[in-house]
């Protein structure tokens, strides 16, 4: 069995002091204290959800533009037609093209971007590729923006910080909202537009609690427990 190190160990003790769930403010602050890696660490956010993914009405996914983005540098992929390619480019995206990436994705297992996004007249030859990006997440899907003719706009709000997140097979989501060199101010104005959007999507299916526990964690560190009935009640 692995063993903590000394840093773990005085991380977790800083952790274990506070006096129990925590609300986001003093999360993020208690947050910032136990990042202490050699690198700059991501920050992640975890939520226990109660709703059964089995169910498609109780499915949850989503997008979010995060106020400060998640200090990643996302590479972005746009299929399309000559006529929107020129706008792709110029609004930033890293790779754009059609079947030379379609042929490079399905021969060569090429995967080198964050994002995919398509035009919806592209979506024949995109499905193709449902094997190899579906599993990964990758899939562009008219729900999350990425299939859309306003090539232009997509493509800046992915780059401005604009996440996606859908709910795994066990009714949680994670996702990353920043990084551990962000300000307090900045981790906390993320967290509150990511759960104030993944409480907006609450399925009108899912009984009982909805959020059943929410945790912030550096890449590093401990999971930082928040308490569920202050974070509810600050959003509304």
């Amino acid at each position: 069995m692995a063993k903590n190190g000394k840093r773990y160990k005085a991380v977790r003790d800083l952790v274990d002091a506070a006096e129990g769930p925590l609300d986001v403010g003093r999360a993020v602050e208690l947050l910032k204290q136990t990042s202490s890696a050699k690198f700059d660490e991501s920050i992640d956010i975890d939520i226990r959800l109660g709703v059964d993914p089995r169910h498609a009405d109780q499915m949850v996914r989503g997008t979010v533009a995060l106020p400060h983005g998640t200090g990643k540098e996302i590479r972005v992929l746009v299929l399309a037609n000559e006529s929107k390619q020129d706008e792709a480019t110029e609004a930033g995206a890293d790779h754009v093209g059609l079947d030379d990436y379609v042929e490079k994705i399905q021969k060569q297992g090429w995967l080198d971007f964050d994002v995919m996004i398509a035009t919806p007249d592209v979506m024949a030859q995109v499905g193709k590729l449902g094997r190899v990006l579906g599993p990964r997440g990758l899939m562009p899907n008219p729900k999350t923006g990425t299939v859309t003719m306003n090539i232009s706009q997509a493509v800046k709000e992915v780059k401005a910080g604009k996440i996606d997140f859908r709910v795994d097979k066990f009714g949680i989501l994670h996702s990353a909202i920043g990084k551990a060199s962000f300000s307090e101010e900045q981790l906390r104005e993320n967290a509150e537009a990511y759960l104030r959007e993944v409480l907006r999507l609450r399925p009108s299916t899912a009984k009982g609690i909805y959020m059943r526990s929410i945790t912030l964690s550096s890449t590093m560190g401990p999971g930082i427990s928040l308490d569920r009935s202050e974070v509810l009640s600050a959003l509304r």
